[in-house]
């Protein structure tokens, strides 16, 4: 009889039920998520926490951005129908027949020397970008990206913090993403 410690992996909806602080862990203990893993994809996401409670269902995609500087890459959010999460996501879609796409982020590997810095093993998804305009509230989203597990990029964890004046960030919530389908 062995000391077998076999680890218990989670998939998209068991991670989404999972209280913080163990979502805590695996954000602590994730990794940079390969830009080629991500760039030309759609993730479905999902927000565990009480802040967010009318917004649970989300789509986040990410795209190569020449405007923005070396080493960056853009990102949007596509607005779901709202519904239980067992049930499917379902994009709104305008009337040309695209997903409302919105709330534009740029995307990169954590920088040590800037305000939001709090994960090195993180990507950052700021708001702040030419893309969303100041006056939408969204412009003061700063998510942190990890990947769950190392041999499986599909399977996503984010945290989302709200930039407030004078540098400070409040904690808003958890967020999963799974791979869903190919974006922009």
């Amino acid at each position: 009889m062995g000391n077998d410690k076999t680890e218990v992996r989670y998939d998209h909806k068991a991670m989404c039920l999972l209280p913080d602080r163990i979502l805590e862990d695996f954000f602590r203990r994730g990794t940079v998520p390969e830009r080629s893993a991500i760039v030309g994809w759609e993730f479905d996401g999902y927000n565990t926490g009480t802040l967010a409670f009318a917004i649970r269902k989300f789509r986040k995609g990410y795209y190569e951005e020449p405007a923005y500087d070396a080493g960056e890459f853009g990102g949007y959010n596509v607005n779901i129908r709202q519904s239980r999460l067992d049930q499917p996501w379902v994009a709104m879609m305008k009337k040309s027949g695209e997903p409302q796409r919105h709330s534009f982020f740029r995307v990169y590997p954590v920088r040590g020397s800037e305000t939001d810095n709090y994960y090195p093993n993180a990507l950052l998804l700021n708001y702040h970008s030419p893309k969303t305009p100041a006056w939408n509230p969204a412009s003061r989203l700063r998510d942190y990206l990890v990947q769950v597990y190392p041999d499986n990029p599909d399977l996503l964890l984010g945290k989302a913090y709200a930039a407030l004046p004078g540098g400070k960030r409040l904690f808003v919530s958890f967020f999963v993403l799974q791979r869903a389908c190919k974006g922009i």
